[in-house]
C-alpha cells in the first residue's frame, strides 16, 4: 500500500539504490499557486550530505515537477514529482541478503516478498522514500499558508538531550532553520549536535522526539470516527521509517493526570471561544478545536551502526557477528523535522478537503 489520504492523495514510487524516487499528490484544487522555488527549499532541509550530523552520501535532490503545474498554478491534474538517485554504492548491500541487519526490514521484507524485494539500500522501506512526504507536503502547505495555516516541527530532544523550555511559534520557526539538528534553542542545539557526534565516534546512533504544531486549523476538522486528526495523523507518522511513538497534547502524561488536571476549561478572548490549556493537543472527539494542534513523534537510533551485532545466517540458520557498512545517519532526527512538518500538511489539507474548508 503505497497510497495514503481521501481527498488528498499522495503515492510514493521508486526505491532507494534505484534509478529514481517521487511522489504523485491527487486532488490538489485547480488553480493554486505553488511555488517550485519553495518545493526544493523544503526537499534541501531533508537532503542527505548537508550537515556534518548526517550520511555522507550526497544527493541534490533536484525535483522535476513533470505534470499538475503549468504556469507556477495546480491544473487539477495529478502533481507528479521525480527525483533522480545518484550517489549510491549498493556493494554493501548484498551481504544482508544472507545476514540481516538487526532493526532493519531485510529479514521480514525477504518473507513477504519471497526473496524479490529490492534489498539495496532498503529498497522501498529506506527513509530516503521519505523525500516524496516532503514534496507532496510542500505543495500541501503552500495551499493552506493561503489559508493563514501553518505548521511547524521542532527536535525537543536528542538522546539523552532534552529541550526543557516553550519557544514561542514565531521565534522558533527561525531558530529550527538556522541549525544543523532543527532545535529552537541555540544552545540545546550545540549540547544535541554534541550527543549525535559521540554517538558517531562510539560507533553507535541515538534517537529523539520531534514537536509538530499546526497553527491557525478553523474548529471543525477531522472525519470521525475513523477519520479523526488523530488517527490520520498518526497513520501518516507511522508511515516514516523509524518512528516508534506519536502522542498529542499531554499525550502518556496525561495518564497520571487527573481529570480536573487534564480537562481544559474553556474561556472566552477577544470574542473567540478558545481553551485555557491545551492538554487536548487542539483536539476534541477526532476534531480541531481552534487551538494550535500539537503533537510529538518519537524516532528510534539509526538501526545501521558500525558496533558489531549478532545476526543469524539465514542459509545455514546459524548465529554469526555482523558489521554494518556503508553511509548512514548516526541519528535520523534532524534530517527528519522537514519530513514532519511536511507529512503533517499533507494530512490538514486532506482534511481540510474533506470536510469543505476548502
Amino acid at each position: 500500500m503505497n497510497t495514503l489520504g481521501t481527498a488528498y492523495r499522495i503515492s510514493l514510487f521508486g526505491s532507494s539504490h534505484g534509478p529514481f524516487i517521487g511522489a504523485c499528490a491527487e486532488g490538489c484544487p485547480s488553480g493554486e499557486k505553488i511555488s517550485e522555488k519553495a518545493i526544493q527549499i523544503e526537499l534541501d532541509r531533508r537532503a542527505p550530505g548537508r550537515s556534518p550530523v548526517s550520511t555522507t552520501r550526497r544527493e541534490r535532490d533536484r525535483v522535476e515537477v513533470i505534470s499538475g503545474l503549468m504556469n507556477g498554478k495546480t491544473t487539477g491534474a495529478p502533481i507528479v514529482g521525480l527525483i533522480r538517485n545518484r550517489d549510491f554504492d549498493s556493494s554493501a548491500y548484498d551481504a544482508f541478503k544472507r545476514v540481516p541487519r538487526p532493526g532493519h526490514a531485510d529479514y521480514t521484507a525477504a518473507v513477504k516478498y519471497r526473496g524479490h524485494n529490492d534489498h539495496r539500500g532498503g529498497g522501498q522501506f529506506s527513509g530516503r522514500m521519505t523525500a516524496g512526504l516532503v514534496f507532496a507536503g510542500a505543495v500541501a502547505r503552500q495551499v493552506l499558508e493561503k489559508r493563514r495555516i501553518r505548521v511547524l516541527a521542532q527536535t525537543v530532544q536528542i538522546g539523552r538531550v532534552a529541550l526543557d523550555k516553550d519557544v514561542p511559534f514565531s521565534a522558533a520557526e527561525k531558530l529550527v532553520r538556522a541549525n544543523a539538528v532543527g532545535c529552537a534553542d541555540r544552545i540545546t542545539a550545540e549540547r544535541m549536535r554534541d550527543e549525535i557526534v559521540r554517538a558517531h565516534e562510539d560507533k553507535d546512533s541515538v534517537g529523539g522526539v520531534i514537536k509538530c504544531t499546526v497553527l491557525g486549523a478553523p474548529v471543525g476538522v477531522g472525519e470521525p470516527f475513523f477519520g479523526s486528526i488523530e488517527s490520520q495523523m498518526s497513520a501518516m507518522m507511522f508511515s516514516i521509517p523509524g518512528v516508534k511513538g506519536v502522542d498529542f497534547g499531554s499525550g502518556f502524561a496525561s495518564a497520571a493526570m487527573r481529570g480536573s488536571e487534564s480537562n481544559d476549561p474553556f474561556v472566552v478572548k477577544r470574542g473567540r471561544i478558545v481553551t485555557k490549556t491545551n492538554n487536548s493537543g487542539g483536539i476534541l472527539g477526532g476534531i480541531s478545536n481552534g487551538m494550535p494542534i500539537e503533537f510529538r513523534v518519537a524516532f528510534k537510533p539509526t538501526s545501521s551502526i558500525a558496533t558489531p551485532q549478532m545476526s543469524v545466517d539465514v542459509a545455514e540458520k546459524k548465529t554469526v557477528e555482523l558489521v554494518v557498512e556503508g553511509r548512514h545517519d548516526p541519528c535520523i532526527v534532524p534530517r527528519a523535522v522537514a519530513v514532519v512538518e511536511n507529512s503533517a500538511a499533507i494530512v490538514i489539507l486532506d482534511e481540510m478537503l474533506q470536510g469543505g474548508f476548502l
